[in-house]
């Protein structure tokens, strides 16, 4: 999905990002826990049949595919990844990867190898081993994702024959095919959630097994006209509903701003459950499907307090008004809980807020969590184009001083998601983390 690039006054950063690698960290007693330092993970971490995919960048600015045992985070194999036609805005894509059977899986990726016109081929590889499974050449692509059982992938972004097509991810096989360009929102094991990019972006639902469409809505529907997806979006599910984020796009050549803002559908038949028309999702966050939190924008592009939603009903769980909110020069900064909002200053007092109440909390006792780095650098890839950044890191600090916590341990559900109980994050140095403290899955900042 595409982050927003916005002001971080307003958004408060929607791409903070980073790079690097690190050091090793002890397991907890507790629970199943590693910390993994050969890799420099710059995309997000999906899983499947036992096995941890994340996209890593190697220190000559190429991209490899690697997979780690998701048991242990030992490295399994790594294999050359790239990327071909993918917008900077979208950050660096995750592997695809598919059980295929009990304990079985395959991990689908972009190999950088060229073919007359074709610019990358798709490769699907054994998760455990690496080994070539099959292939197929692309021109230009968002890159695969997973859709249920099979892989959903953009093909010919970047040409008038644009089509997303769904593979057997054992043997490549196409399945069945639409046109146009589309990303996967949401799947499960009948259906899966497209959002179609175009002038009049539409949320569309088809059958997995037979491409069939169960039902569309047409996003403007609960946002309004003008709908720009220029600005970027992201989407959650929760409880059986979707619930999907657009943000703001100004027009340079008329300086118009795009209909922007919270709805929510109904996966079963796509009725629009809720919407909040005209707020931005603020970073960092919940997902849009977990723990949004969101400040309102007025007609005069002035912005409001800060509101946490229930993402299931759209109604408001706590807020601060205008009035409260600090002056410049602060970050915000959560607890695990996400019961107050943090007001960070580095190195200086800052302010926090009981939403519930909406009123002023003791910043004396108060730890929260915020970005390690408020200034990230793009990444320095080889043979692509600027702009891209890895997936942010969350530090813990105290409020009271702006200080870091030292030695701190996992950053909140809210943040890194679940998958089925395992949550792994990315440091600051690019070390990858997993933790098996749950049993469920559930959606993190970045999806």
């Amino acid at each position: 999905m595409i982050r927003p690039l916005a002001k971080p006054a307003l958004v408060l950063a929607g791409a903070l990002t980073l790079g690097g690698c690190s050091g090793t960290e002890a397991a907890t007693p507790d629970h199943p826990t590693w910390h993994n330092t050969e890799v420099n993970a710059v995309s997000r971490t999906t899983t499947a049949g036992g096995v941890a995919t994340t996209t890593s960048m190697k220190p000559d600015g190429t991209l490899e595919t690697v997979a780690l045992d998701l048991a242990t985070g030992r490295k399994l194999w790594a294999h050359p990844s790239t990327m071909a036609g993918r917008l900077p805005g979208m950050g660096v894509p995750a592997p695809a990867i598919v059980e295929t059977s009990a304990g079985r899986a395959v991990a689908v990726t972009i190999d950088p190898a060229r073919r007359g016109r074709w610019k990358a081929t798709l490769v699907g590889l054994d998760a455990r081993t690496g080994a070539r499974r099959w292939s197929r050449p692309v021109h230009s692509t968002f890159g695969p994702q997973r859709c249920g059982a099979f892989v959903c992938v953009s093909e010919n972004t970047a040409l008038a024959s644009a089509r997303v097509v769904v593979l057997d991810p054992a043997t490549g096989r196409t399945m069945w095919k639409i046109p146009g360009i589309a990303e996967a929102e949401w799947s499960d094991a009948s259906r899966v959630v497209f959002l179609r990019l175009a002038r009049h972006p539409v949320l569309e639902a088809h059958d997995l097994k037979t491409g069939k469409t169960v039902w569309r809505v047409p996003v403007e529907q609960p946002l309004g006209p003008g709908v720009d997806l220029s600005g970027g979006w992201s989407f959650g599910a929760t409880a059986g509903n979707l619930v999907g984020y657009v943000a703001p796009y100004t027009n340079p050549k008329t300086s118009k701003v795009s209909a922007f803002g919270l709805f929510s559908v109904k996966l079963a038949d796509g009725t629009v459950n809720w919407m909040r028309p005209s707020v931005v999702r603020v970073y960092p966050s919940g997902s849009p499907g977990f723990a949004p939190v969101v400040r309102p924008v007025d007609q005069e592009g002035r912005y409001g307090g800060f509101a946490r939603l229930e993402a299931g009903s759209g109604r408001v769980l706590g807020q601060i008004s205008a009035e409260q909110v600090p002056e410049s020069g602060w970050w915000l900064a959560f607890p695990p809980r996400m019961e107050k909002v943090g007001f960070l200053r580095h190195d200086k007092p800052g302010n926090v807020f009981d939403l519930p109440s909406g009123r002023d909390a003791d910043v004396k006792n108060e730890r929260a969590w915020s970005f390690c780095v408020t200034d990230p650098k793009p990444l320095a890839l080889k043979g692509q184009n600027s702009g891209f950044y890895s997936v942010a890191s969350l530090c813990e600090y105290r409020l009271a001083d702006g200080k870091r916590v030292s030695g701190s341990g996992a950053p909140p559900l809210w943040f890194t998601g679940s998958q089925n109980g395992w949550r792994m994050w990315r440091d600051e140095k690019g070390g990858l983390h997993g933790i098996k403290d749950g049993d469920g899955t559930s959606p993190g900042m970045y999806g």
